[in-house]
């Protein structure tokens, strides 16, 4: 029975993951959803598009169920060149939204099929033989740590934060957080006086 309960516990958090990243393109432009905002290249975008390609892999070919279409394997050079983290021209938003959305039906029903303690094979991983429960708590790992990203994406484009629409804020108090914001510069420039 914890089996079952810690199965659709982790699958729960996932699904709100999911929701939470594409919550961070709505209302954008085409520009900014693929813009890079870091250094290193960084895009709202490319984030859908790297969990689309790794969930297929980790719910699908782990498991010898592999995703029906067709997309860069683990070990492709295109991946290990960073790839799958940006979106061409000719990549739609509703083209990697939509496959996003088939990687989610296909993982949930790998999720639903296998018990927690069922078998699969990472040949990545340093100890390639898992568990559908690994799996599942890598996912929800690196789903999370992506949203986290996004999040900060989207704070700043536009102020939006926040992971949950349902619990977002209506409006943005701007003075408000212009006055944290200079409370804490003011805090960190204390700590450390060279910046005097």
């Amino acid at each position: 029975m914890i089996d079952d309960f810690a199965k659709e516990y982790l699958h729960s958090d996932l699904r709100e993951m999911r929701e939470a990243l594409l919550w961070k393109l709505d209302g954008l432009s085409e520009y900014d959803i693929r813009r890079p905002l870091t250094s290193t290249g960084t895009n709202l975008l490319g984030l859908v598009k790297h969990l689309s390609i790794w969930e297929a892999t980790y719910f699908g070919e782990v498991f010898d169920r592999p995703f029906p279409e067709p997309l860069p394997r683990w070990d492709d050079d295109a991946l290990r060149q960073g790839l799958d983290m940006w979106a061409t021209e000719q990549e739609t938003r509703e083209d990697i939204i939509d496959r996003y959305r088939r990687v989610w039906q296909h993982s949930d029903a790998t999720i639903t099929a296998l018990a927690i303690d069922a078998p699969g094979r990472a040949p990545w991983w340093p100890q390639p033989d898992v568990k559908l429960f690994a799996i599942l708590v890598h996912m929800l790992i690196e789903t999370s740590r992506h949203v986290g990203h996004a999040d900060i994406l989207r704070e700043q484009l536009d102020g939006s934060t926040g992971t949950i629409a349902r619990r977002a804020p209506a409006e943005r108090d701007a003075a408000l957080w212009e006055a944290r914001r200079a409370t804490i510069e003011r805090a960190a420039r204390a700590a450390d006086p060279s910046t005097a």
